[in-house]
């Protein structure tokens, strides 16, 4: 999650919405990204949809069995989508999403096998997207 937080720092320093993702396999980083979606005018670019898509690169195909993906913030409905269809083996976020994170959905959109955990290093995530949102309102 240490390594999400610093691509969230990255999107944070680019007055992007501070989210950051990583994808390991095999004990590995092989994916790293943070929100784009003021750079690239897409409302498409998380941080997760583009650690997905470089994830699949890096792997050469478009399955994430045996990947695990770290992201500092709930995944959105969106999101969960993607980590459904590229059926990643796990989900690990930190801070939740009262509003739009997935979960707040009756029905589990991600894959049946992935399996989820949540609140790793909740604070830290918590407290870079405040820090942002404050500055945002200021």
């Amino acid at each position: 999650m240490q390594e999400a937080l610093k691509e969230a720092r990255k999107a944070f320093d680019a007055d992007e919405v501070p989210v950051g993702a990583v994808v390991v396999a095999n004990n590995r980083i092989i994916a790293r990204a943070h929100n784009l979606t003021e750079r690239l005018n897409d409302v498409t670019a998380h941080a997760e949809m583009q650690a997905i898509t470089a994830a699949a690169s890096a792997i050469g195909g478009k399955y994430l069995i045996d990947c695990t993906l770290y992201v500092t913030l709930e995944p959105c409905v969106m999101c969960a989508g993607a980590i459904a269809w590229s059926q990643l083996s796990k989900l690990v976020f930190g801070a939740s999403d009262p509003k739009k994170g997935f979960s707040i959905h009756e029905k589990n959109l991600l894959h049946p096998k992935t399996e989820v955990q949540s609140g790793i290093m909740a604070r830290d995530c918590e407290q870079m997207l405040k820090e942002f949102f404050n500055q945002k309102r200021k």
